[in-house]
């Protein structure tokens, strides 16, 4: 059975999913520690966060946890922020530094290949075929990459993390009109925060899929998991501040289709 779940709408969006996923294939499983077992580090809820906002949207997600292998990292291993903290392709620690395998149990070169042709490429290969497929349809089109966090991890970043963390490669990944729709629906989210290309200004997918003089706009939405859920075990998600938290993410999925269906994209 596949791994990689795809939905096809005929809207100019394409929402990756790629840390949603809580399955971990058993030989992994076996290796992980008492730490790596918790999962911890799921964008929990995401993929509800978003359900039914749009019904013209596509959507591609793996079903993998990304301790198994991380498809928002470089196929190569190479660090998206050097000379900060972070998590590789097949991470060995969790968000707070601590290792997540049992000693002597953390994957090999071999098989981290293994990992990356088995979960990694097929991701890619299907979200490829979304945003090819979409825009032969529309001209261009919008990968929105969905992400979240807890607000406060110290091991990563300092304080508190804003509620909406738009993340553009510093405003390369996407034409510049794109940005400012996002970035002034965030602004007009009220009660929450915001900031563009902060800690998090876009992972690998934002930053590889990201052309937009070929006609391919993306930006990654990296939101406090504080805004909608439990920030701790069991990780529940909680209606009351997520169907605050929906209609934003509506005014903002709705913005960027409105200027694709305007012409105003190319």
């Amino acid at each position: 059975m596949s791994v990689i779940e795809v939905t096809r709408g005929e809207g100019p969006i394409v929402l990756g999913l790629p840390h949603t996923g809580t399955e971990v294939p058993p030989e992994i499983w076996a290796g992980l520690n008492e730490v790596g077992r918790a999962l911890a580090d799921a964008d929990w809820h995401v993929e509800r966060l978003y359900a039914g906002l749009r019904d013209d949207v596509s959507t591609v997600r793996t079903r993998v946890h990304r301790y198994a292998i991380d498809v928002n990292r470089p196929p190569d291993g190479a660090s998206l922020y050097p000379g900060q903290a972070t998590t590789g392709l097949c991470p060995l620690t969790d968000f707070d530094g601590r290792p997540i395998y049992r000693e002597g149990q953390a994957p090999d070169e071999a098989e981290v290949a293994r990992r990356r042709a088995a979960y990694h490429a097929p991701y890619h290969a299907a979200l490829a075929a979304e945003l090819a497929r979409v825009k032969a349809r529309h001209g261009v089109a919008i990968l929105y990459d969905c992400h979240s966090i807890r607000s406060k991890i110290p091991h990563l970043f300092d304080g508190i993390l804003p509620d909406f963390n738009i993340g553009t490669n510093l405003s390369t990944s996407c034409a510049a009109l794109v940005e400012e729709v996002a970035v002034a629906r965030a602004a007009q989210a009220a009660g929450f925060t915001h900031v563009v290309n902060g800690r998090f200004r876009g992972g690998w997918t934002t930053r590889a899929y990201g052309r937009p003089d070929e006609g391919v706009h993306a930006i990654q939405m990296e939101l406090a998991q504080a805004s909608y859920m439990q920030e701790a075990p069991p990780w529940r998600y909680l209606e009351p501040k997520a169907e605050v938290l929906r209609p934003h993410l509506l005014h903002i999925l709705n913005g960027l289709a409105d200027v694709v269906e305007a012409g105003e994209l190319r």
